[in-house]
Formats: C-alpha cells, structure tokens, sequence
C-alpha cells in the first residue's frame, strides 16, 4: 500500500510540473480567468422572452381577475401556479418554479372604488438580475395599461390608480454581475479542466512516453488517479480565484458555506475530469483531444441554461440537458453562493454530478484497461 501511494503521489507530482514547467503554460493557467472574470462582471447582459409568474390573489373581485388577466394575455407572462398564501411563496421561488410573484392584496377593488392608492406587490427572484429586471420592468408597464384604461372608464374625480412595490430576494440591487459571476465560478473553469485532462495521456502518446505507463508498479485506476488528480487541483484554485474576485473585487456577498461550496465543485470537477479522460482514452494526439474538447465545451454550455432557459429550449433538448454536469453546477453555484442553501436544499443538484462523475470516471477506468492491456 505505501508503494502504491509513493507510486501515485510521483506520478500527481510529473503531472502538476509537465503542467507548471512552462512559463507561459502557467500564465495561460491564470490569465484568462481573472481577464474573463473581470469582463463578464461588467459587460455581460441577457435578454428576455419568457417568464413564468404565479399569481397570490387574496382579493378575488372582479378588478384583481382583470389585472390578472391582462397578465395572462402578454405574450411574455405565463402563470405557472395560483396560490392562496404569503407561506407558499418562498418554497415555489427557492425551486425557480417561477420568477415572478404578483401579490394582490385582499382590499385591492375597495381601495380603487375609493380613489386610494391600491399596491400590487411583485416578488422577483434576484439569482438572475436580469429576468427579475426585465420582469419588475414588464409588469409594472401592464400595471401602467390597466390604469390607464381603468381612468377612460371614470371621472377624475373617482380615478385611482395600483402602485407598483417591487421585492427582489436575493439580489436586492438588481445587478446582473451577482447573477452571472456566481455561476461563472464554475464555469469558466470547465474550459482548462477540461482541455487539460483530456490531453493528459494524450500527451504522453504523442512524445512516445505512452509505454512507460506500462512498466510502473501502478494498475489502470492509479494511473487514472494520478492524471486526474492535478487537473482537479487546477479546476479547484482557478475557481477559488474567481470567488476572490466575485468576492473581494465586485463585493458580492457570499451568502452560504465555503466547505458546502467546495464540495459541490469538487463533484462538479470530477464529472468534468472524467468526460476529459474519457476524451484523452480515445485520442492519438494532443491536437485530436483539442479538437474534441472544443467540440464538446459549447454544447455543454449553451445546454447548461446559463445562456438561456432550459425551458425555452426544444423538448429533446430539454432531455439531454439531464445528462449535462453544467446544468447542475451551474444551479448549484448560484443557489449557494447567493441563497445560502445548506446539504438539505441544495443536495438536489449534486446528486446528479455524482453519478455523471461516477459514470464518467467509470467508462476512463474501462477505457485505460483496454489501452494499457
């Protein structure tokens, strides 16, 4: 056993310095992490098509079902849900059933026949600024056309008009750097991690030192082990980077647990790692693992629903979504990282990432048995 982890740690250690060795190799290793840290924090922006709201109606008259109905009517809104309570908001807004709320209050119609001021309340989700801008910012121009029609109908005299009062949780200042940054400390790691245990063996096929691999007193799972070990080393502190900057630089608060946080990136690295050894199994070169992990990286991106909603996407490519460890980390990050959702609510998301990695892992273990054999 002391051999095997002697073995081991030499092999971790060949790996971490034919990654370290070059100057620029180690420039390029951070660089572009901080550069696309800093450029998506300031520039980056989405646009909007679709948002799911749910309706809390504790009115019920005929004015809240026509203030209701003219959300139904916009091509953008889409009512997911009719609650009862204030109670049911929270559980629904955790589980990003919708990203709207429109709390009418039980003395709506009253108020309007009475000339005052009657508030509708909107609850947005803030884990991404920019559906609950977009959001606040639609509804409050379908609140502005029903008061409006509402004044054609009276005399000054009698016309009221509902306030607008916006609610955002979790992101109060509705800045989309809080969305997107949070995600990102995940994501912009993939690229690397990837890239670099994918051209881990097949560097080593390339410059003709595949055969030693045969001759060292480790079996196909510490080898695996050993190419593994420094590309999940790089993924962790290029993602500890990003959280300094998220963090320290733009001063966006991190709401959860640090050890929760990095477990879930651990996971995520691995599903990752794997998919790369898998790719590095397969390839002759290190120019052929490039060409495969570039072909994989976009698809995992645009499927992860960073870029857009899973839910606008076709049926079949909401199924494949599934298989994506993006999706998961992605969601993972944002919950905990802005949410401070603990093991209890968030386990949801890793789960998945643990059984891609160990379906991952498991076809690369498969895949060295049969080239080392």
């Amino acid at each position: 056993m002391r051999e095997f982890f002697l073995s081991l740690l030499a092999l971790i250690r060949k790996e971490l310095l034919m990654i370290l060795k070059d100057k620029r190799g180690r420039i390029i290793l951070v660089a572009p992490i901080l550069i696309q840290t800093i450029m998506f924090g300031y520039v980056a922006s989405f646009d909007l098509n679709s948002v799911d709201y749910i309706a809390l109606d504790e009115d019920h008259s005929l004015s809240s079902f026509q203030l209701l109905q003219k959300f139904d009517a916009s091509p953008i809104f889409h009512r997911k849900a009719n609650i009862r309570n204030v109670n049911e908001i929270a559980p629904l807004i955790e589980r990003k059933k919708a990203a709207l709320v429109v709390h009418i209050g039980p003395d709506f119609e009253r108020k309007l026949n009475l000339g005052e001021e009657a508030p509708v309340q909107l609850i947005t989700d803030g884990r991404n600024s920019n559906v609950a801008g977009a959001a606040a910012s639609y509804a409050a121009s379908i609140v502005q056309s029903f008061n409006e029609e509402r004044a054609e109908g009276v005399s000054s005299e009698d016309s009221s008009s509902m306030s607008v009062a916006p609610r955002v949780w979790y992101n109060p200042n509705l800045e989309t750097r809080w969305s997107i940054l949070s995600g990102m400390t995940f994501l912009l790691s993939l690229i690397q991690v990837l890239m670099i245990s994918a051209q881990s063996v097949a560097r080593e096929k390339e410059s003709g030192s595949f055969d030693q691999l045969l001759v060292t007193p480790l079996s196909s799972v510490g080898i695996l082990i050993g190419k593994a070990v420094p590309a999940v080393i790089v993924g962790l502190v290029q993602s500890t980077l990003i959280l300094l900057v998220a963090v320290f630089w733009f001063k966006i608060p991190f709401a959860g647990s640090l050890i929760w946080f990095y477990s879930g990136l651990f996971l995520f690295s691995i599903s990752v790692v794997g998919i790369g050894l898998c790719i590095s199994a397969f390839s002759t070169s290190m120019q052929q693992a490039m060409l495969y992990c570039f072909a994989c990286v976009m698809p995992m991106v645009l499927l992860s629903g960073f870029l857009t909603p899973v839910s606008s996407m076709p049926e079949i490519f909401q199924k494949l979504v599934l298989i994506n460890p993006v999706l998961y980390g992605v969601k993972f990050a944002k919950v905990v990282f802005l949410q401070g959702l603990g093991p209890a609510d968030s386990f949801q998301y890793l789960w998945p990432l643990l059984i891609i990695g160990a379906v991952t892992m498991g076809m690369a273990i498969r895949c060295f048995r049969t080239r080392l054999s």
